[in-house]
């Protein structure tokens, strides 16, 4: 199987590439060879790379600045993907997309369905959801994976701006009214990867049965409170020397920013353990995992696996 990944220098994407060259032969372009910001060019991209599979983890991610650059947004977020997805249904090819919480407005204390009404509230959040809607119109076999609060040891993260802080700051305030559940990359590409790997010869119609949507998260939830708290705590355990006394807990509109986050980012992963037999593990956990891999700087440490 050739399987084309886009992204590969994120966190989803670096995390998927080792795990999916047991699958067949990985394509992993460059940005300027696969250009999100440039639709009209992927089509011809795809022609010469020939993939049996589509993995497009690949996004605009900058939440606050989208709101600055909402063309650049839909470009990336929605555009492409619509432009993937249209050769991916004509030539029949299975498509893997990454979407979010942030096509939620936040709002009660339920978690999300994969048929839960959307409602963005950000231009972020709406690009992805114009993403996933594309993806929907093209008809072609697809799996779009709505994740939240991604992180990893690697990169620019919630996680990493923590422990930075930490070591610099007596005192954090960090808001504590949203819910969520804090993901690992390497959960969700353990989940994908499985996903994949057991199910080679038949993803259309795996996708067809489950709707072309599910949620993939860890299980549980926390604010983002909560989250810095464990952080800071995992760390002193594993011997980091901090600086920081006091988290403090504050509102969301203590700390304004330019884009409105939902206050409300719990997913339901009923689905995940029901149509794919797939069960994350808690973020607790996963997060235990990746403090390690952040303290000892080791890339290759095990994860905390989906059970099946």
């Amino acid at each position: 199987m050739r399987i084309l990944l886009t992204g590969s220098s994120g966190q989803v994407g670096g995390a998927l590439r080792p795990l999916l060259k047991e699958g067949g032969m990985v394509i992993a372009p460059s940005r300027s060879a696969f250009d999100l910001s440039n639709p009209e060019t992927l089509a011809g991209a795809l022609d010469r790379f020939k993939p049996d599979l589509i993995i497009n983890p690949a996004a605009y991610t900058a939440v606050d600045r989208a709101e600055d650059e909402r063309e650049l947004a839909f470009l990336v977020n929605a555009k492409a993907p619509a432009a993937i997805a249209e050769w991916s249904a004509r030539h029949r090819v299975p498509l893997i997309h990454f979407s979010t919480d942030y096509v939620f407005d936040g709002s009660g204390d339920k978690p999300w369905r994969e048929d839960s009404p959307t409602g963005p509230l950000s231009v972020y959040g709406a690009s992805k959801l114009a993403g996933d809607l594309a993806i929907e119109a093209a008809g072609g076999p697809h799996l779009i994976a709505r994740t939240s609060w991604v992180y990893a040891a690697s990169g620019a993260n919630f996680l990493r701006t923590i422990a930075r802080l930490a070591g610099e700051r007596k005192e954090l305030r960090i808001v504590a009214d949203q819910t969520g559940a804090p993901t690992t990359a390497n959960t969700i590409a353990d989940a994908v990867s499985r996903i994949v790997l057991s199910n080679a010869s038949d993803l259309s119609a795996l996708f067809a049965r489950s709707g072309g949507v599910v949620n993939l998260a860890c299980a549980g939830e926390t604010s983002w409170h909560g989250f810095a708290t464990a952080i800071v705590g995992g760390l002193k355990s594993r011997g980091a020397g901090l600086s920081v006394e006091t988290i403090i807990p504050i509102a969301t509109a203590d700390f304004p920013t330019r884009a409105r986050r939902p206050g409300n980012s719990r997913l339901d992963l009923s689905q995940l353990r029901e149509r794919f037999g797939l069960t994350p593990p808690t973020w607790q956990d996963a997060l235990s995992t990746e403090l390690d891999r952040l303290v000892t700087g080791q890339d290759e440490q095990a994860v905390p696996a989906m059970r099946a």
